[in-house]
């Protein structure tokens, strides 16, 4: 367990009194930050980064933090703990634990021992619950953005555009020659030649786009904003051209062909789910332009890291 100092933000809810939590101790050390209400708070976590926020309520008051604007936000990165004057009961408990609470505590649990203890636990977990919710949203082989993750973040992107509108697309590349140079080489080389085409998919897109994994032969790419409309058939038509020249694994050459597809939003479809099922569609559907599985004696050099 880290003994680094995190920074705690203590909300004091109305008819409340804060516990009195040492900086120091066993389980700290803490940086204590205070606020008076929800209100204050939510505007603390706008501003400031806290690795948790501890809330005071009444019990009366505790179902309130249901509708609280603020609670994805504290309950998202920061570890969030309720403490309550009395029993909340398990229906309220599990209700608020399902909105990314951590824990609901009394509000004299004591002070000096289990609730640093508590504090501290809450943390860890939320730390480990980071670290599995990217390891479930990463494609292992590639390290790119898995299928469920690129739909999350197209759904961000298009409440965004809602408010702000620009052109948006979504890009779906059906690889070919991925299984014969399975058969040919082996399931590792297979492996090396995706981490290759993933690399010179990310090297050719912009730092705001979102390269992503749809399987063992397909990949995926998301263009947050651009231009012009045609933009994104040029970026379709760039990536293609990148994946030409032949990759080097495992002492060979190897080739692959290429389809693309493109969907826009909104003209087809308005939702991530939709943008993708588009695209893919269009890819299976277009020829794949290359030479795909062409093999032969390796270069005098593999090919660099950004090739």
């Amino acid at each position: 367990m880290s003994n680094a100092t995190v920074r705690v933000l203590m909300v004091v809810g109305e008819g409340t009194v804060l516990p009195a939590l040492a900086p120091a101790g066993a389980f700290g050390p803490f940086d204590l930050s205070i606020s008076q209400g929800l209100d204050a708070a939510a505007a603390r976590l706008a501003q400031e980064q806290f690795d948790a926020v501890l809330i005071t309520a009444r019990t009366v008051d505790a179902r309130k933090l249901l509708q609280w604007p603020a609670l994805s936000q504290a309950a998202t990165e920061p570890a969030l703990i309720v403490l309550t004057t009395d029993e909340p009961g398990a229906e309220l408990a599990t209700l608020l634990v399902r909105k990314g609470v951590q824990d609901v505590l009394p509000l004299a649990i004591d002070a000096v021992d289990a609730l640093p203890r508590a504090l501290r636990l809450a943390i860890e977990r939320k730390a480990q619950e980071r670290l599995t919710r990217k390891a479930c949203a990463t494609d292992l082989m590639t390290g790119l953005p898995n299928q469920s993750q690129l739909i999350e973040h197209a759904n961000q992107l298009i409440a965004l555009r809602e408010r702000e509108p620009a052109p948006m697309a979504l890009l779906a590349l059906r690889v070919e020659g991925l299984a014969s140079a399975e058969a040919r080489l082996g399931a590792e080389s297979a492996n090396v030649l995706r981490r290759k085409i993933a690399v010179r998919l990310r090297v050719g897109v912009r730092a705001s786009d979102v390269v992503a994994s749809l399987g063992a032969d397909a990949f995926a790419v998301l263009l947050p904003k651009f231009q012009e409309p045609q933009d994104a058939e040029r970026v379709a038509a760039k990536l293609c051209n990148a994946l030409h020249p032949p990759f080097a694994v495992s002492g060979s050459e190897v080739s692959v062909a290429v389809a693309c597809g493109v969907a826009n939003y909104p003209d087809d479809g308005k939702d991530g789910a939709s943008l993708l099922r588009r695209a893919i569609g269009l890819a299976a559907s277009t020829r794949a332009q290359g030479r795909a599985g062409a093999a032969g004696p390796a270069p005098a050099a593999n090919d660099p890291v950004g090739n």
